[in-house]
């Protein structure tokens, strides 16, 4: 016989109240789950990662890789793609590109794609969230097989002509705008040649390294207008200034001599019938302009993530007695220094369970603090070696006098140090028992007449 039912009730009519019951109910009756948690740690993956056997041994033999709960995957086995943003869905971090192929880049179908919970996301140098990047934006893309196909927020989708326009890949764990990747790699774009046509024009570009040698094998031209904005300094210039103080001609080519700058790349249709030509959205012609682009993107991310809590996962748990527990969690990485730097030993924190979508289990009329587990903060430690992309390399120990369901070995947590404010989420951005159709309702929806 259980009483968990009526435990879950007190504990969320209030959480005060719920502590003082769960010690009486405990000693009165002397039932506890902590039988069934023992044996949930030793077990060491999902037991939604539910891939009949055969499929297991089949992709096994063939070489196929999937991520697995509780390990960062080597980023040598991930596929790279790159194409345009067309849709976001930033609550279930997921949304489309379209892949750039070899055909027509219109022709490509938007791509469906969904962030590994510890996916790394940049945008201008900086870290980010999928909803601070425009649609039309150009990324870069590393990509693995979906890690369970069965619970997988997007379908894995075909093309009818082109396969590598829909790659099976589709959970990325990095994705990066032109500027971020060039910074990563020590890239630039230099300028050869600029052609322009009253207000708009065409740039005659070249990847290559910061020390003037060319990487890409041919010249690429692309486009750019008006509304092309160009930082210098701590300036935003519009192509007219620029062609006012005699840098760029009025009409005509002007030879660049080369000239490095990090360019911002997006798409949108092209005059003359051309299959494929991405427009230039920003020009930085400087480290300075660059530099302050990234330390904005920077300050809004890191805003953002004091607000929604820090992702981790959860590496083990040591019960106690009276639903006392000590919390060893692996922090996910990707963000700025000065998140990480909050979390002390001898602070305190609160931990939440989370889905795979990073979306907080709780969220309810008093926010995602009424339901946390909470307590001090006993360690934090930089576990040794390179951390692999999306760890942070840190861990952080919690005692807590009151373990929560979703926080498990593997499980997807969200954490803060108690001194970060203590905010709601949008209804959005929590499950409480809501579906994709909430979000999305289908056509059943309409009336029919």
């Amino acid at each position: 016989m259980s009483y968990e039912p009526c435990f879950l009730f007190l504990v969320l009519y209030s959480r005060r109240l719920a502590r003082g019951l769960l010690g009486f109910a405990s000693a009165c009756f002397t039932v506890t789950t902590l039988h069934a948690q023992d044996s949930a740690v030793q077990v060491p993956e999902l037991s939604t990662a539910a891939h009949s056997q055969k499929t297991e041994s089949h992709e096994q033999a063939t070489g196929i890789f999937r991520p697995i709960p509780g390990s960062f995957p080597p980023l040598e086995k991930a596929r790279t793609y790159r194409g345009e943003l067309v849709f976001v869905d930033h609550a279930h971090c997921r949304g489309s590109l379209r892949i750039q192929t070899k055909n027509a880049f219109r022709f490509n179908s938007p791509h469906p794609f969904a962030l590994l919970p510890y996916a790394v996301v940049r945008y201008r140098g900086a870290p980010a969230d999928l909803r601070d990047i425009p649609l039309g934006t150009v990324l870069h893309a590393k990509a693995f097989l979906p890690p369970d196909p069965t619970t997988s927020s997007v379908p894995v989708s075909s093309h009818k002509r082109d396969d590598g326009a829909a790659p099976s890949e589709n959970h990325v764990i990095l994705l990066e705008d032109e500027p971020s990747k060039c910074l990563r790699e020590n890239e630039v774009w230099m300028l050869k040649e600029i052609e322009l046509r009253k207000d708009q024009g065409i740039l005659l570009t070249v990847r290559g390294s910061k020390s003037g040698v060319q990487i890409q094998a041919s010249e690429e031209s692309m486009t750019f207008d008006n509304a092309t904005r160009i930082w210098r300094g701590r300036e935003c210039l519009c192509v007219s200034d620029l062609v006012a103080e005699g840098t760029w001609p009025a009409e005509g080519k002007k030879s660049l001599s080369c000239q490095q700058t990090l360019l911002g790349v997006i798409w949108k249709p092209t005059p003359g019938g051309v299959f494929t030509r991405f427009h230039v959205s920003d020009i930085w012609l400087d480290e300075t302009s660059m530099q302050r682009a990234s330390q904005h993107q920077t300050a809004t991310h890191t805003s953002f993530m004091r607000s929604r809590w820090m992702p981790a996962w959860v590496d083990a748990v040591q019960y106690g007695t009276f639903g006392r527990a000590t919390v060893t969690a692996t922090l996910f990485g990707g963000m700025d220094p000065s998140l990480y730097d909050d979390f002390k030993e001898g602070g305190h924190a609160l931990m939440n369970g989370a889905a795979t979508t990073l979306k907080h289990t709780e969220g309810g009329t008093a926010g995602p603090s009424q339901m946390a587990a909470r307590g001090p903060i006993l360690d934090v430690k930089k576990l040794p070696g390179t951390p692999p992309l999306g760890s942070s390399g840190i861990q952080i120990r919690v005692e807590t006098d009151l373990i929560t369901e979703g926080i498990r070995p593997t499980r997807i947590i969200r954490v803060r140090p108690a001194g970060w404010p203590d905010l709601h989420m949008p209804r959005e951005e929590y499950l409480n028992g809501s579906t994709f159709e909430d979000r999305f309702p289908s056509p059943a929806i309409f009336p029919k007449y």
